[in-house]
């Protein structure tokens, strides 16, 4: 794991931002947005903000919701940089794909380590966000240096394949015990026809969890994800980052501003239509929660004008001064995962330790989140900061 970097040369100042952006949507759940809607009934912005700092309960996005698929798709496309950077320091293909191996597994072993905290005995499950990417990254890497032709078939085979999987699978029989697996029996997101086989809890992806998860050591036998989240979930986010290497790739081509730029506008757009169809015709639903195929073409598209806008403002028109507090946090996206999800309520109970329990409630108990959230916030930023200064960048 290499954690000095002497220079930032090189760097494509749009992905650190647009990664910055993502961990800071992250990092302000610690504002409980929900709480302050709560105490503001009827007030339209907060209940806004609040929307979009919760992840729809089945069908659909909110800006929350493409966090996930955010940090996915960057880890595509930043692929194309590495290769590059590792083939000028000479490095082998043997030794690469040692490296490549070795970050898959503490990709996925953190995410284990960061879903045990708390826990009495070590939690295997595998819905979190690295351990999704580790899963799926040495295919990923196996297709860094392949033609675009063989990526974009790569792709058609992961979601076709896993669309082609679920429908497959058998509908659960007359009478399924919906409330065994968390899921009321008449909850208002069941769907009828090809959809049916994306359902909560009764779905390819849930069987295959009843089985696997249960192999490894539980205090209880797993029965379901409350949330409906699986550990297939991978085989999809590969997908979402198999689209990030597409538009890595383009960018490291060297094409003209204007030509790249419409490349991205175009497949943005693309994917937002294309996902839409599959979820109103019925084929397949738009479902973050197990990362449906649709999901994944939906997803990106946004992704994709996502990064279309952060590279026209600022490698384009050059406007960067406004971006550098994302990009300080985009540049060491792994250190601050990590610490916003083992440090933040530590950071928030010190200072009420040292200045009083009630300090927080200054602008009300009900909007004592955002002056708590804000301050948590500041600290993390300033941390990050603090190894910007002194070119402390955790890679794995």
């Amino acid at each position: 794991m290499a954690v000095n970097a002497d220079r930032l040369s090189g760097r494509l100042g749009s992905m650190d931002a647009y990664r910055g952006l993502v961990m800071f949507l992250m990092m302000a759940e610690i504002l409980h947005l929900s709480r302050v809607a709560e105490a503001h009934p009827g007030n339209l912005f907060w209940q806004v903000l609040a929307l979009n700092q919760t992840h729809v309960q089945w069908f659909g996005c909110t800006l929350h919701d493409l966090i996930q698929p955010s940090f996915s798709f960057l880890v595509g496309v930043a692929l194309p940089y590495s290769l590059a950077g590792r083939a000028a320091k000479g490095q082998t293909p043997g030794r690469a794909w040692l490296h490549a191996g070795w970050r898959a597994m503490v990709l996925i072993l953190l995410g284990v380590f960061l879903r045990s905290v708390g826990r009495q005995q070590t939690r295997w499950t595998f819905e979190d966000t690295l351990s999704q990417i580790g899963l799926g990254y040495l295919f990923l890497f196996a297709l860094g240096n392949r033609s675009l032709k063989v990526i974009w078939s790569a792709l058609a085979v992961v979601l076709v394949g896993y669309w082609a999987a679920f429908v497959l699978y058998p509908l659960p029989p007359p009478g399924f015990d919906y409330a065994a697996v968390g899921v009321p029996a008449d909850w208002a997101y069941h769907s009828t026809g090809i959809a049916a086989h994306f359902n909560k809890n009764s779905n390819l992806a849930w069987a295959f969890d009843t089985w696997f998860l249960n192999l490894f050591s539980r205090p209880e036998p797993f029965t379901h994800n409350g949330g409906g989240y699986s550990t297939l979930s991978f085989i999809p986010t590969l997908g979402t980052m198999i689209l990030g290497l597409i538009a890595g790739r383009w960018l490291k081509a060297g094409m003209a501003s204007g030509e790249l730029l419409r490349r991205l506008l175009i497949a943005g757009v693309t994917g937002i239509v294309l996902g839409l169809a599959l979820h109103y015709s019925g084929i397949c639903p738009l479902v973050k929660r197990i990362w449906t195929p649709g999901w994944t073409i939906f997803s990106g598209g946004c992704c994709f004008l996502l990064l279309a806008g952060f590279y026209w403002l600022i490698d384009i028109r050059g406007w960067r001064r406004w971006a550098f507090p994302l990009q300080v946090i985009g540049m060491n996206s792994i250190a601050i995962y990590v610490l916003v999800h083992l440090i933040d309520n530590f950071v928030i109970e010190s200072f009420k330790v040292h200045f009083g329990r009630n300090v927080f409630n200054i602008i009300g108990e009900g909007n004592a989140t955002l002056l708590s959230g804000g301050y948590a916030l500041l600290i993390f930023w300033l941390m990050l900061w603090w190894m910007y200064r002194r070119r402390i960048f955790i890679r794995i």
